[in-house]
Order: C-alpha cells, then sequence, then structure tokens
C-alpha cells in the first residue's frame, strides 16, 4: 500500500498563484502577519503531521476500532500518543481565538491543513476537528466566562468537544427533539435526555469532554423556535481548571459501523447533567450552526482528502502494474506486458478523480479567503458580501466534495480491480470510510435542498448574484485570452445556470415541490461551473507560468494543464444534460401514488 503524500505542492499553488492569498491576508489587521513564508511553513509542517504521525495508524484504527466496555470507551492503540503529539503540536487550536491561547491561522489555510488530517486518518482527525467547531461556537457565542474556562483547555487538546443533536426519533427535523433542560437556582440548567450518533462522545484521548447538546426548556415555544444551547462537561471544572466531580452524563453504547472505526460514534445518556447555557434562551439552533457549518465544510474535506489519497494510490498501482497492451500496439516490448496507464478507461477513472479533487482543493481554499474576509475584513460591505458567499457555497462545498470524494474512492478501487477489493491496498476502507460523509452533519440531500430553497429560491438576498458577478468579472478579464476555450465554455454554462434557476423560480410558485425535485440536480449543476471555474483559474495561472518560464516546474504546469483539459472535454459537458433534468420538474417524481412504492 503506498504511503500518503500530503499534496503541498499543490496547495501552495492554489494560495500563492491562483488566489494569491498571502495578498488578501496583508490587508486585513487579523491576518496580516500571515506571510507567504509562514504559509509555507505551516503547510510543510503539517504535511509531516499527516504522513509521520497521523497516516501510519490509519488502516491499525481501522482493523482494531473503538471498544466499549461499561461505559468507558478506549481508541485504538497508538491514538492517544498520536493525539497529545498532536495536540502538544498546537494543531487543535489553529485557527482559534489567540485571546485564548489558539494560534489565530486564517480559515484560507487551516482547510489546506484539515484536507490532509482526512486524507491520512480520518478517524483520529475526527476528534479535532470538532474540538475545533465546538471552540468556535463557544468563541462567537457564549459568555466571557465560559470561555475563559473551556477555550484554553480545548485549544490546547486537554480537553476535546462533541456536539449533541440528533435524537432516535429525531434527525434532521431537530424541532422534534425532546431532551430538557430545566433551569436551577445557580443559573446552570438540569439536562435529561439521550442523544444519538455522537461522534467523540466518549474515549480515553483527552482529560475531559464537553458536550455542547442542543435541549428545550419545560415551557419553551414548541418546534425549533424553542431550542436552546448547552455546554455540558464530563467532568465539572474546580477553580483551578481541573476536572473534578463526574457530571451525570454518560455512554450507553458505540454503533458498529461501515467504516470510520477509530471514531468512536455514542449514544449519549443525559440524566440531570448540569449544563450552562450558550447564546440567548430559544436561539440555540442559530448558536449550533456555528460549528454545524463549521463541521459541514470539514466533512466536506473529509471527502476530498479521502478522494486524494485514493487517488495516489490509485496512480502509484497504474504506474506499476502491467496488463495488456496498449490498443495501439506495445509501448513497452521488453516487458511481458504494458502499464495500466495505456488504458483510455483507467486513464479515465484516474483523471475524474484527480480533476474533482483539484477542483475541490481549489474551490475549499476560495471559500475559506471568504471566510476570512467575513471575519477580519475592516470593510464591513466586502465582509457582508463575503457572508453572502460563503452562505451559498458551504452546502454545496460539503455536498460536492463528499459525493465526487466517494466517487473518487470507488473509482480508485476500480483501477486496482481485484486488489481494490482487499484491505491490503487499503482502497476497501477509502470506500467505507468516505460513505458516512454523504450522510452526517446534514445528508446531502438536505444540503442540496437548503442551497435550492434557502439559498436560490427563497433568497432575498442576492447569494447567487455574488458568485455571479465574480465568475463574470473573471469571464471579462480572460475573454481574449490565452483560455478563450474555457471561458467560452464557462460562459455558456453560467447562462444556462442562470436559465435553469429562472425556471425553477417560475415553476415552483405554482407546485411547491419543484424545489425539492430540483434541488440535487441543481447542486450537482452548481458543482459543474464552480469546477470549471476553478480549473479555469488554474489552467489561466499554468499557462502563463509557462510562458514566463518554460523550465521552472514546468512538468506541474503541463500536468495542471492537461487534467483542466480533460475536465472541459470530458466532465463539464454535463451541465447540459442536468439542466435538462432539472428543467423535466417535478410531476414524475411525485405522480406515482405512496402504496406503489
Amino acid at each position: 500500500m503506498p504511503d500518503y503524500k500530503a499534496p503541498v505542492r499543490d496547495m501552495k499553488f492554489v494560495l500563492h498563484e491562483v488566489l494569491q492569498a498571502e495578498h488578501l491576508l496583508a490587508q486585513m489587521p487579523g491576518t496580516s502577519e500571515v506571510t507567504a513564508d509562514l504559509i509555507d511553513s505551516v503547510l510543510e509542517e503539517a504535511g509531516k503531521v499527516a504522513e509521520q504521525l497521523l497516516a501510519p495508524l490509519n488502516r491499525q484504527g481501522d482493523e482494531q476500532g473503538c471498544q466499549f466496555n461499561a461505559g468507558v470507551v478506549s481508541t485504538p492503540t497508538g491514538f492517544k500518543q498520536a493525539y497529545d503529539t498532536f495536540a502538544q503540536g498546537g494543531w487543535i487550536g489553529l485557527a482559534g481565538d489567540p485571546e485564548y491561547g489558539g494560534q489565530g491561522m486564517p480559515k484560507t489555510l487551516a482547510v489546506c491543513f484539515e484536507e490532509m488530517m482526512m486524507a491520512a486518518n480520518s478517524s483520529l482527525a475526527l476528534y479535532a476537528v470538532l474540538s475545533a467547531g465546538a471552540s468556535l461556537a463557544i468563541a462567537r457565542h457564549a459568555s466571557a466566562e465560559l470561555k475563559q474556562a473551556y477555550l484554553p483547555k480545548l485549544y490546547e487538546g486537554t480537553w476535546s468537544a462533541t456536539m449533541c443533536l440528533t435524537e432516535a426519533h429525531a434527525g434532521t427535523d431537530l424541532g422534534m427533539i425532546k431532551t430538557k433542560a430545566v433551569p436551577q437556582a445557580d443559573g446552570s440548567y438540569e439536562l435529561s435526555g439521550t442523544k444519538i450518533f455522537i461522534t467523540g462522545g466518549e474515549h480515553d484521548l483527552t482529560d475531559n469532554i464537553i458536550h455542547l447538546v442542543l435541549a428545550k426548556l419545560p415551557d419553551a415555544p414548541a418546534g425549533a423556535r424553542g431550542i436552546s444551547l448547552f455546554l455540558v462537561p464530563k467532568y465539572m471544572p474546580d477553580a483551578h481548571g481541573v476536572p473534578g466531580e463526574r457530571n451525570a452524563v454518560s455512554c450507553g453504547s458505540i454503533e458498529h459501523k461501515m467504516g470510520m472505526k477509530g471514531s468512536s460514534t455514542c449514544v449519549m445518556n443525559f440524566d440531570g447533567a448540569k449544563g450552562f447555557l450558550v447564546g440567548e434562551l430559544n436561539k440555540g439552533l442559530a448558536c449550533m450552526f456555528t460549528m454545524m457549518n463549521y463541521e459541514r465544510l470539514t466533512i466536506g474535506l473529509q471527502g476530498l482528502g479521502l478522494g486524494d489519497a485514493s487517488y495516489q494510490t490509485a496512480a502509484s498501482y497504474a504506474r506499476d502494474r502491467l496488463q495488456g497492451r496498449a490498443a495501439t500496439g506495445p509501448v513497452t516490448p521488453e516487458k511481458p506486458a504494458d502499464s495500466l496507464l495505456v488504458h483510455a478507461d483507467v486513464r479515465r477513472m484516474l483523471l475524474t478523480m484527480r480533476a474533482n479533487t483539484e477542483a475541490a482543493r481549489a474551490l475549499a481554499a476560495y471559500v475559506g479567503t471568504q471566510l476570512d474576509m467575513v471575519y477580519f475584513h475592516p470593510d464591513e460591505q466586502v465582509r457582508a458580501r463575503a457572508a453572502k458567499l460563503v452562505a451559498l457555497l458551504t452546502p454545496i462545498a460539503k455536498a460536492a466534495f463528499t459525493d465526487r470524494g466517494f466517487e473518487a474512492c470507488v473509482l480508485g478501487q476500480q483501477v486496482l480491480g481485484g486488489h481494490g477489493y482487499v484491505r491490503e491496498w487499503g482502497q476497501e476502507q477509502h470506500v467505507r470510510d468516505a460513505r458516512i460523509a454523504q450522510i452526517y452533519e446534514g445528508t446531502n440531500g438536505i444540503q442540496s435542498l437548503d442551497l435550492m430553497g434557502r439559498k436560490v429560491v427563497f433568497d432575498r438576498e442576492g447569494m447567487l448574484d455574488v458568485l455571479v458577478e465574480d465568475i463574470r468579472a473573471f469571464i471579462a478579464q480572460e475573454k481574449n485570452g490565452k483560455v478563450a476555450g474555457f471561458v467560452s465554455v464557462l460562459n455558456s454554462a453560467l447562462q444556462t445556470l442562470l436559465d435553469t434557476t429562472a425556471t425553477v423560480r417560475e415553476a415552483s410558485g405554482s407546485n411547491p415541490n419543484e424545489v425539492g425535485a430540483a434541488s440535487v440536480a441543481y447542486l450537482d449543476l452548481m458543482t459543474l461551473i464552480l469546477y470549471g471555474f476553478m480549473w479555469t483559474r488554474m489552467v489561466s495561472v499554468a499557462t502563463r507560468a509557462l510562458d514566463e518560464n518554460p523550465s521552472l516546474d514546468a512538468d506541474f504546469y503541463q500536468a495542471k494543464i492537461h487534467v483542466g483539459c480533460f475536465y472541459l472535454d470530458k466532465l463539464m459537458p454535463r451541465y447540459k444534460s442536468v439542466a435538462e433534468e432539472i428543467r423535466a420538474g417535478s410531476d414524475v417524481v411525485m405522480a406515482m401514488d405512496a402504496a406503489l412504492f
């Protein structure tokens, strides 16, 4: 099984050459000290952590899994030591608030780091990224006292965190939750209820576990309007921050899962557990969405990272595996057969994996730049504009990266043939681990519905308009340049998107089912266009680089252009058929009687 290699060179290309991230970061007071040299240093060190610390434990973690015994969860051998080393390196608080011990690095850089971690060992990485997401929610919404008591420990990694939303009877429909929070005389709350599918709910990696729990007061308004958010520690810290008395929260069991076996997925019981309000009463869902949206992008990066890991294994195998002869005659007549790379279908699979992976990486960094502008840019109008883009792009990133990441894992398995189906090469683990990313943090169907409904059809803020402005500005800049062919296709696809959007908006006025029927295909259409946007930008940069200095890293830039051309010719044209699918409407979807299913 080939070793995972962190794609540091490609990340530098995206950040420095495509997005010119250091110039953007230099304009904002909160990120002005993040220079190109610092970005490179962080990427290189993160690559070493991924390759040398996390990746070697990936298969072992899968084969051992987590063990549950009388309420206690044990993680696989080596996880505890690796987690400690990881935490001591300051990686958990990489993007955390410096006031409480975080490193204060921008999200633009953090998305690259998180992709590497997820690619190397998703199970182990999840414990850390949940702490990072919970820390963001606490930093944005909790009281000063809670921030001071919990953020330093979370950033240093001696404590970890979870998000407790789902209940057995209430998955996506959180308005149905039954967990209760009863106010106490000291200002705290007593929480009672059971949550399921809680990643990292119990484990042996940290001294304490902090649960962010959605619950309702007894007199709360019905539905989602009555949800509040509470911080519930496993152990109550004393005045010096030392974990003391055990709180009334316990793990009832862990799930037996298809993949991600080194990550504990728990049933958590709250039996009168002491908790503290985060944010305002009955506003908990909005507070929790700070963490949920963070995790949605991160889970998208899980799909991206695993897809890249699968590509690396498949490409290495295809280069070395001798099988058959080229259609045009032997390429290596001195050998008993040619490599798999002489076969067009093998190349199709590898190029599809790589084209989607590299476009997703660029889009992830693009979303990261927008997030940084939301939080750090001094101009209020720029912040507001970036916030619209983030809202629009988050469901796309989560769904697109995980759908195409899973596809890449399956394609990588296929390249290896029978060897892809056995454990030694790691591809079957990639498939199993990647599958959950399409489900949790809001299924991809829910992400599509959010995009089509709230972000497009019922949007009154012009979210889509902001993206269209960015793409049109790029088209105007490049339409007469060396990537004019790319620009022409991108422009046609953009017009198709606008026409299709108008069709759905109009049809939904008389038929509400149109939104749901169009949503998954619409997200696919947006993805094809966004990936085309990223590839047009990347090919433009690569072409200029070769023109300016043909001898400098020529192989890298030539490969970038080749993969971009494959995307343009073989994958991008799908936007036409997807648009036709959307225009077919909802009648054929909703017509069959429920009894016939």
